[in-house]
């Protein structure tokens, strides 16, 4: 099953510390040769992992969220939800929150294990997870990104992506927050949260910034550091 692209203009948006990481993915493809758990039955990886048919099964996989530009179905034996989208600011992925909200929780309900990759695990897959951890937990977005960061030190959601989960927040978190507990009202949310509060801990222990992109987000982050910065700092086109 796959999701044709949506996209949205994108206005003042800032690119983010690891700027054009996923474009040129493969400087970062293999640095993590492993993908990274975020919850017990979630991980988010890159589409080397998504291949890696040992990693998979070691890690009970039964699901699979590919999202990315050519997204489609690889194994024969996992479910699939494919979106085909790019990493750019102005790409629409608040579009589809929810249907991924269903498609992890569903599996992960089951007993089952979800994968969400797109390149290098780096930002679009990072967005759906970011996303979902806001839905079944109290997390605010910037704290659920601070959590994948924990999880997984390379996550960094492009600025358009970031300002998409912050409307998120606001708009329609607290509905898709109701929706999830009436159609899983079976489903405990607590142990997420306990880990997601351990992952905080973690993200914290390992930043001096403590902002998932390195207080170079202002429009939509924290304000930057006081401290002064060299203008690689200040520009990340400069490299």
């Amino acid at each position: 099953m796959c999701t044709p692209t949506s996209v949205v203009a994108a206005e003042d948006c800032e690119e983010i510390g690891a700027t054009g990481v996923e474009a040129g993915s493969s400087k970062e493809l293999g640095k993590n040769p492993e993908f990274s758990q975020v919850l017990p039955g979630l991980y988010v990886g890159n589409f080397r992992d998504a291949k890696d048919q040992e990693q998979l099964r070691a890690n009970n996989i039964t699901h699979i969220i590919s999202i990315h530009d050519n997204a489609k179905k690889v194994h024969e034996d996992k479910e699939y939800l494919c979106i085909q989208a790019a990493d750019t600011p102005g790409q629409n992925l608040s579009q589809f929150f929810s249907r991924c909200n269903d498609f992890i929780h569903k599996a992960r309900a089951s007993g089952g294990g979800v994968l969400i990759h797109c390149l290098a695990g780096v930002s679009r897959s990072v967005t759906i997870a970011a996303a979902y951890l806001m839905s079944v937990t109290s997390l605010s977005c910037k704290d659920s990104l601070k959590v994948l960061r924990g999880a997984r030190s390379i996550a960094n959601p492009n600025c358009g992506f970031q300002k998409q989960l912050h409307q998120f927040e606001f708009q329609r978190l607290t509905e898709e927050r109701r929706r999830l507990r009436e159609r899983y009202p079976k489903q405990s949310f607590q142990i997420d949260e306990k880990e997601c509060r351990q992952l905080l801990v973690v993200y914290h222990a390992t930043t001096k910034s403590k902002e998932p992109c390195g207080g170079i987000c202002r429009r939509y982050g924290p304000p930057p550091s006081p401290k002064r910065r060299s203008p690689h700092r200040d520009n990340p086109r400069s490299s």
